[in-house]
């Protein structure tokens, strides 16, 4: 096969690209290229997590569905990933009453999003970028400063500063981004962050003593109690990790539970069916941090030799499960870009973030849209019913009438498009139904009046 000739700003040869951050997108986004037959360092500010591990209570359990399965099987680890997951087929509902409920994901109840620790994803990821012909791994070099216009950057070592030069710069380095600090200050870059009034801490449910799971190992939990909530996913260990979504201050917040006779009472009333399940209840609250939760939105994602993915460029908040899946299409639809442009980068770059833009923003809002629905809306009986509604819909008009969430979850349709589509099906569902109550209606008639 011949060799890949890719061209740059001003029409120079592009031959080595530095990825700023080896989360999630900044590994495959490193391998995708590699294979391209570039020069790729990837640059990390921490040590190797592989090597010193996840910091406590920052993991999240990922979700991964659809979209992240289609990328991960682009550099063969979709296979791998399944292997380490567990897959979830629909939400079951906790009440205060302990009383369990529970809601299927598709129409048939047999597609699943899967449940993968981040850590472990995260560890696949690097062992496939340190495999790959062309990556250089730097661990321990955090970006200092990064010019824009030659592609050259500062990072910062435990032996002191270091320089270094690239031909373009993926900024993949999370929402409070350093190369997105970089470009941000020029005129006409948009930025903003909107945090919720909520922050998220991480609990642990362990198996029981006999080794098992203490819930239903097929399901994303949720205890959903209005204006807050606490989820569960499984662990291969058989361990649950859990997820406080809660206000920060005020009433039934983190800052209102200090001692651990009021943590150990709270959870007794409001969890009560969880709160004998977790042994560390206590411990954990005290010492795991309490993380924010943020929506980042940032254009353009492109100036000169630098290029935004990820969190960097679309942070969204973690409630339909599809942070880790949109940034992973971010690395796809770039790849895209550079075989759709014959490899001229500025042309890649303006055609990706115009294609990527909608969709990113699309996500950001179904994600806030979807805090409500798991913290309140699932106990709703109006909800319950428009959701059977819905899966009968999709049961009976396979293909042409599909939930949200199954579009969001188990399709790669581009978000963009989700919302409009629903529209046009709830249309021609709403009308479909007057057809079928008017003809019931003259039938009545018509029944009354030969009686």
């Amino acid at each position: 096969m011949a060799e890949e000739v890719f061209t740059g700003i001003g029409g120079q040869p592009v031959r080595r690209v530095a990825v700023v951050g080896a989360g999630l997108a900044g590994c495959l986004m490193a391998v995708l290229l590699a294979r391209r037959g570039l020069e790729v360092d990837l640059y990390e500010r921490r040590s190797d997590p592989r090597l010193v591990g996840a910091e406590r209570g920052r993991s999240i359990n990922l979700a991964i569905s659809a979209r992240g399965l289609d990328a991960l099987s682009r550099v063969g680890l979709d296979e791998q990933a399944l292997a380490a997951a567990l897959p979830m087929h629909g939400r079951t509902l906790h009440g205060t009453d302990g009383k369990v409920g529970y809601q299927s994901y598709s129409a048939d109840g047999t597609r699943a999003i899967n449940s993968i620790s981040r850590s472990g994803l995260n560890a696949s990821l690097l062992d496939c970028a340190e495999q790959t012909p062309g990556v250089t791994l730097h661990f321990g070099h955090q970006l200092r400063t990064l010019d824009a216009r030659t592609g050259d950057l500062v990072l910062g070592t435990d032996d002191g500063e270091v320089t270094a030069t690239a031909d373009i710069v993926i900024g993949s380095d999370g929402a409070y981004s350093a190369v997105r600090r970089a470009i941000q200050f020029a005129e006409g870059f948009d930025f903003s962050q909107s945090f919720l009034p909520h922050g998220y801490k991480e609990l642990t449910i362990p198996p029981t003593a006999d080794g098992d799971f203490a819930l239903d190992e097929h399901s994303l939990h949720i205890w959903p109690r209005g204006s807050s909530m606490m989820i569960a996913l499984p662990n291969l260990d058989r361990s649950f990790t859990c997820t406080l979504f809660w206000p920060k201050t005020g009433a039934d917040s983190f800052a209102a539970l200090e001692r651990p006779d009021q943590i150990d009472a709270y959870f007794r009333t409001h969890y009560p069916d969880a709160h004998p399940l977790m042994p560390t209840l206590v411990e954990d609250f005290q010492h795991n941090p309490v993380g924010s939760l943020v929506t980042v939105r940032a254009y353009p994602w492109v100036r000169d030799r630098v290029a935004l993915l990820g969190d960097a460029a679309h942070a969204i908040v973690p409630f339909f499960g599809q942070g880790a899946n949109c940034s992973f299409e971010d690395c796809i639809e770039l790849d895209r870009c550079l075989t759709d442009s014959a490899g001229d980068w500025s042309a890649a770059l303006r055609l990706y973030q115009e294609r990527r833009k909608p969709n990113a923003d699309a996500i950001a809002e179904m994600a806030l849209e979807n805090f409500v629905e798991m913290s309140d809306k699932v106990n709703s009986k109006v909800f319950q019913a428009v959701t059977s509604t819905r899966h009968f819909l999709e049961r009976r008009l396979p293909e042409r009438y599909v939930s949200r969430y199954e579009l969001v979850s188990f399709t790669t349709t581009p978000y963009a498009q989700i919302n409009g589509r629903i529209r046009r099906q709830d249309t021609i569902a709403g009308a479909a139904a007057a057809v079928a109550l008017g003809g019931l209606a003259l039938g009545v008639r018509r029944l009354l009046r030969r009686g």
